[in-house]
């Protein structure tokens, strides 16, 4: 059962639409697959990521925790006064997705490095997964230093960087973003994939247009 990581250089990014359009973009060629949400912070019931992935993609997904205050999760946890994520609870509870033709897409919550329990982040749950990851960034001012931050601590821990995706670019871009974009795949050292148009409500249609190679790697499903 392959594993694909999302992943920030920071929240806010675009994160969850980059997420819903290689969702949608693994569907499209023929592979079964479950979005996940490890963790939630900051929304009401019924709201959040992994229900804009569904409304986004048309493929519903899993949730493992969610918590009241936007804040990191180990942080949200400590002020609802509840339990942290264990690190081996988590494990188990992706593994229990096992498929040998399922691919689980796999959003973090922020940045790489965000703590999902006290002492483990998104980091961890990939090195112990052998999961490949994708790292989303921003695009403008500032971007190009978060991005190669980000692809640096992948590397260091061991973790395959597969690309870097820009989560959104406006229509109009200043001068900084258009260097950025230039510079990205220099600068860390991994494909550029490029960036997601802001203001896109639906990726249907979208995703038909785009080309992801690196995930043409996981194997195809049978034919039926």
């Amino acid at each position: 059962m392959p594993f694909l990581f999302v992943s920030g250089t920071g929240t806010g990014v675009g994160k969850t639409f980059s997420t819903a359009v290689l969702v949608r973009y693994l569907a499209d060629q023929g592979h079964d697959v479950l979005p996940v949400k490890l963790v939630q912070t900051g929304e009401l019931p019924g709201e959040g990521d992994i229900f804009n992935i569904e409304r986004l993609t048309g493929i519903a997904g899993e949730e493992f925790a969610r918590f009241k205050d936007p804040l990191a999760p180990n942080l949200a946890a400590r002020r609802e006064g509840v339990e942290p994520i264990q690190f081996d609870q988590i494990i188990s509870w992706l593994r229990g997705f096992d498929d040998p033709d399922r691919i689980i897409v796999v959003e973090g919550a922020g940045g790489l490095l965000v703590r999902l329990g006290e002492d483990f982040t998104l980091a961890d749950v990939a090195s112990a997964l052998n999961a490949p990851l994708v790292i989303v960034t921003s695009t403008g001012l500032g971007s190009l230093n978060a991005a190669e931050l980000t692809v640096e601590a992948a590397n260091r821990r061991g973790l395959t960087v597969l690309g870097v995706l820009g989560g959104s670019i406006p229509q109009n871009p200043d001068l900084a973003t258009m260097l950025n974009l230039e510079e990205f795949e220099r600068v860390t050292g991994v494909p550029f994939w490029g960036a997601l148009p802001e203001g896109l409500s639906r990726v249907e249609g979208f995703v038909e247009k785009q080309s992801f190679p690196a995930l043409d790697a996981f194997k195809k499903p049978p034919a039926r």
